[in-house]
Order: C-alpha cells, then sequence, then structure tokens
C-alpha cells in the first residue's frame, strides 16, 4: 500500500512520458505509410493519362495505315504494363483502383486484337470507349492520392494534438504535484537555516512528496522542542555566568575609556550603555554641569515614566554632575553604581585637564611661532622700512625723479601693508588662553578688551564646555576676538554683544555692535581682520556672513557642527 503511494508522481509522469512516445511514434509510422503508399501516385498518374494520347495516336495511325502502327501498338502495351502500372496491384492500392486497371487490360486486349486484324472501323468505334474509361482511371488515381494526402494531414493533427493535450497534462500535474510542493519544502529549509523551527508544509496529498513534506514538518516541530529546551538550559546558565562576572566587566569597561588620548561624548554615552547592561537597569541619564552652569545631557536606554533615582558627581568636594538612573526588578547592585559614578566623575575631571592640556600646548605653540616670527621677519622688516627712509631722503623731493619717487612710495605702501599684517598676526599669536572652559576662557578674552573701549559688553553663552574640542575652541575665541576689535577699533560702538548657543549638533555665534556699520564689498587698505575671520571659519569648516551697513552697525554670525576630532 506505502510502496504504491510513494511510487504514484513517479508512475503518473512514465506513463506520461510512455503515451507521449507512443503517440509520437503512431503518428510518424502512419505519416511514413502514407508517404510510402504515395510514392508511386504521381508516376501512375502521369503513365494512365499518356495512355490517352497513345489511344487517338494509335487511331490516327490506322485511319492513314501508318508503318509506325506496330511500333506505336508496342508501346502502348509496354505503358499500359509498365512496372509502375503494375503497382497498382498492391495491398495498400484501393480495390476499385485495381479492378478498374484489370478492366483495362482486358479491354485493351479486344482492341489489340483489332489493330492486329487491322479493324479500322471496329478500332474507331471502340477508341472513344476505351479513352473515357482512361479518363474515368486518371481520375480515380487522383481521387485516391488527394484521399491519401487528406487523410495523411488529419493523421498528422490528430497527433499533434494529442501529444500537446498529454504534454500540457504533464506539465500541469508536474507544476501541482512535484514544483509547488518542492518549493515549499525549499521554503521551510530556509526557514530552517534561519532558526525559525515553528513551521507546516501544507501537502496532504498521498505522492511521495506529501509524505515528505510531513516528515519534514514533525523534524522541524521536533527540532524547535529540543533547540528551546537548549536555549533555556544556556540561557540559565549563561545567566549565572554573566551575573558573576557582570560587575567586575562592567567596571573595566568603564576604566578602558579613561585610557584613551582624549576623552568625548560618545566615550561618555558607551559608559552609560554598559552601565545599563546591568540586569534591572533600564535607562541611565548623565548630566554634566558646567561653571557657567550650562549643563550638557547624555541619555541612554528606554526611560519611563516611574521614578529616577541620582547619584551626584564628586571629585574633591567639587560636583562635577549628576547620574541618574532607572530600574526595575531584580534590582541593580548600588554598590557597583556608585563605583561607576567614581569612574565617571574622575572621566569628567580628566576630560578638562586633556582640554586644558591641548589648548596649553596650543597656545604655546603659537607663542613660539610668534617669537620666531617676531625674531625673524619682523627684524628684517623693520630693518627694511629704515632703509627705506633714507633711501627717500635721499631723494629729497618728489620732483627729483617721478619715476623713482613713485617706484619707492609703492614698496612703502606694500612694505607697510605685510608690516601691519605681520603685527595682527603676532598679536593674534601672542594671545595666551589659559582656561580649558569655554566660559572662563571666553570671560579670560573679553577683559583686556573691555579695558580698551567705553562700550558695554553683553555676553550670552550658553555652550557647554564639553562640546568643544581645544582645537575649535582656540578659533572660535581668534574669532570673537578678531570681530570685537573690530568693532572697538573702526566702529565706535557703545554696545557690543556675544551670543553663544548650541542647537543639536551646531554651533551657532552672532557678534554685534550698534557703530558705525562698513560696506563688506568695499575692502579696505590694511585691514584683513574679515579675511582672517573667513579663513579661521574654514578650518571650522563652518560658515560666516557679515551683515552691515553705513549708519546701521555690524552683524556677524557663525555657524558650524560639532567635531569630535
Amino acid at each position: 500500500m506505502h510502496q504504491h503511494k510513494v511510487n504514484s508522481v513517479i508512475t503518473t509522469i512514465g506513463r506520461s512520458m510512455v503515451a507521449i512516445l507512443f503517440l509520437v511514434s503512431t503518428t510518424i509510422s502512419l505519416a511514413l505509410c502514407m508517404l510510402v503508399s504515395s510514392l508511386n501516385d504521381a508516376a501512375a498518374i502521369n503513365t494512365a493519362g499518356s495512355l490517352r494520347m497513345q489511344s487517338y495516336r494509335l487511331a490516327l495511325d490506322i485511319e492513314t495505315q501508318s508503318p509506325l502502327l506496330s511500333t506505336h501498338t508496342v508501346a502502348f502495351e509496354q505503358s499500359l504494363t509498365s512496372p509502375t502500372m503494375r503497382a497498382l496491384h498492391h495491398w495498400y492500392v484501393p480495390q476499385k483502383i485495381q479492378d478498374h486497371y484489370t478492366e483495362l487490360l482486358l479491354t485493351w486486349r479486344a482492341v489489340r486484337s483489332q489493330l492486329d486484324q487491322m479493324d479500322k472501323d471496329g478500332y474507331l468505334t471502340q477508341v472513344a470507349p476505351f479513352v473515357e474509361r482512361i479518363d474515368q482511371f486518371v481520375f480515380e488515381l487522383q481521387q485516391s492520392s488527394e484521399n491519401k494526402l487528406h487523410l495523411l494531414a488529419l493523421i498528422s493533427a490528430m497527433g499533434l494534438l494529442l501529444i500537446l493535450m498529454v504534454v500540457l497534462f504533464t506539465i500541469q500535474f508536474t507544476q501541482r504535484q512535484i514544483v509547488t510542493p518542492l518549493n515549499q519544502l525549499m521554503a521551510g529549509c530556509k526557514k530552517i537555516k534561519q532558526h525559525q523551527f515553528s513551521l507546516i508544509i501544507n501537502n496532504n496529498s498521498d505522492n511521495e512528496l506529501g509524505i515528505l513534506a510531513r516528515t519534514f514538518t514533525q523534524m522541524a516541530a521536533d527540532l524547535n522542542k529540543f533547540y528551546a529546551d537548549l536555549e533555556h538550559s544556556v540561557n540559565e546558565k549563561t545567566h549565572r555566568l554573566r551575573h558573576a562576572n557582570e560587575s567586575l566587566q562592567v567596571l573595566y569597561n568603564c576604566s578602558q575609556q579613561l585610557s584613551v588620548s582624549r576623552l568625548t561624548h560618545q566615550h561618555f554615552q558607551h559608559m552609560l550603555e554598559t552601565l545599563i547592561a546591568i540586569d534591572g537597569l533600564t535607562a541611565a541619564k548623565l548630566i554634566i554641569v558646567e561653571p557657567n552652569n550650562t549643563t550638557t545631557e547624555i541619555t541612554v536606554g528606554n526611560h519611563q515614566s516611574t521614578t529616577w533615582h541620582q547619584q551626584s558627581l564628586l571629585i574633591d568636594g567639587e560636583i562635577m554632575g549628576q547620574l541618574w538612573w532607572q530600574y526595575q526588578l531584580p534590582c541593580p547592585d548600588l554598590a557597583l553604581i556608585e563605583n561607576i559614578a567614581n569612574i565617571i566623575s574622575r572621566g569628567i575631571y580628566y576630560n578638562r585637564a586633556q582640554k586644558q592640556t591641548e589648548q596649553l600646548l596650543l597656545m604655546e605653540e603659537r607663542a613660539t611661532i610668534a617669537r620666531e616670527l617676531h625674531d625673524s621677519l619682523a627684524q628684517s622688516l623693520s630693518y627694511l622700512k629704515i632703509q627705506l627712509t633714507l633711501l627717500k631722503r635721499q631723494l629729497k623731493t618728489p620732483t627729483t625723479n617721478s619715476t623713482q619717487w613713485q617706484t619707492v612710495q609703492t614698496i612703502d605702501e606694500e612694505l607697510s601693508s605685510a608690516y601691519t599684517q605681520l603685527r595682527e598676526l603676532l598679536s593674534t599669536f601672542r594671545l595666551t588662553i589659559k582656561e580649558a572652559d569655554f566660559n572662563e576662557a571666553l570671560n579670560q578674552l573679553l577683559a583686556p578688551l573691555q579695558q580698551q573701549t567705553s562700550a558695554q559688553f553683553r555676553v550670552d553663552n550658553q555652550l557647554p564646555s564639553m562640546a568643544l574640542i581645544a582645537h575649535n575652541q582656540v578659533h572660535l575665541l581668534q574669532i570673537i576676538r578678531e570681530a570685537i576689535l573690530n568693532a572697538i577699533k573702526h566702529a565706535n560702538a557703545s554696545h557690543i554683544s556675544v551670543s553663544c548657543h548650541q542647537h543639536q549638533q551646531m554651533i551657532n555665534v552672532e557678534i554685534t555692535d550698534d557703530g558705525i556699520g562698513f560696506a563688506p564689498s568695499q575692502s579696505k587698505l590694511n585691514h584683513y581682520g574679515l579675511n582672517i575671520m573667513q579663513e579661521r571659519a574654514s578650518c571650522l569648516k563652518g560658515k560666516l556672513t557679515v551683515h552691515s551697513q553705513m549708519g546701521s552697525g555690524s552683524q556677524i554670525k557663525l555657524q558650524f557642527a560639532l567635531s569630535e576630532g
């Protein structure tokens, strides 16, 4: 019984193949038989048709008593009894044609006796019926050949139709009973490969693929059960091992963050992500307090409407910020959280120390460059100015030689321009900023500038120092300094405002004054402040925009993206 079911699909397909082979063989065989039987038809029709002409020729010979009568008589008899005509007695030739051919032979014998006796009147009397009988014989031969061709076409059409029907049935059966179940099995194999063991293959057929589908479904169910049991056992053991190792691992990971050359926002975020990996913790939040009372907030996890718990971050009694967290059962290890809070406190302090060290290194490097420029290029330019002054005295008056005097004037102007640029560059390089905190550094920068003017300064700084690396902070302070110097020296402003804000990952800085204004499109001789600010904005990969009109003050806007490196 089972063996019969297993072989059902194979048997059906085999029978279909045998049926196709049988139909093809039968159709070809019948077509070949019909073609073989038709090979002699054309020659027979041609020969039979020539008998009519020969009959009339014999009538003409007997009428004219032609000496060729006997020759033509022999030729007629040879045509009538030729192998082509004798082949009409085969089994595949219709009996009617055979009978008619036999009658023609008998009639010819009677006609031949009249020809031999030179019975002119008798032959002429029988020639017309004899030719008519030949015509009827030729018509029957033609009709028989056409019938064979029609039968051949019918056999071919019926064979082709039956073959197409069997082929279509085989394709439809294969698609339904083999291809579709195989596709289902392939889809099930892919799910098994992806560890998706909960699957059911819907194939209720009784053939071998149906049995295979049901067996495969049962195997997947068993695998699902075994895999679930194994996963449960592994999870239990892993949970116990992870719980024992978690505290040390978390502390180690947090401590590793302090070993980098520069602590950034991402490192503190990674510490918090390591923290919430502790069982029970669902969310954590770090608030870093800046000296200007601005804060930097980093939040990880899925915080809910439940109560937040907090731990202050202290270093030598100074508050660095707060660590907040939320938890659910099981309760986390509070001693571990306290240790992590201490690590984060040291990280914040280390970040400030790193930034201050980098800034001092930058300032020291810039001061070294300023000294080198002062001792080399500045001295050379001063010497050239002295020599040019002596040269102008030797020329005495501009009228002595107008061409020489004009050349000297040009050299003097370019030399003064270069000296002015060098002085501004040295003044910029000699700026010393010791504080790592941006707010303190900004106040330290503005203090000497306030002494140079009677204008009132208004500062609105909301930038957290954590957001700025030392390199960007130096460039930002230099741009602010250059903008305020321009307002002090050239604008005659009574109020100067500095505003610094952060929106998401963008820093926005705005310096405005109520001075006399200027036309940004018209550059002034020996004034390079705007060009220097544009170059520094390019170093920040930011955009510097200057808005000013004569009599309506000036507004300088800087926008650049935060950078971690």
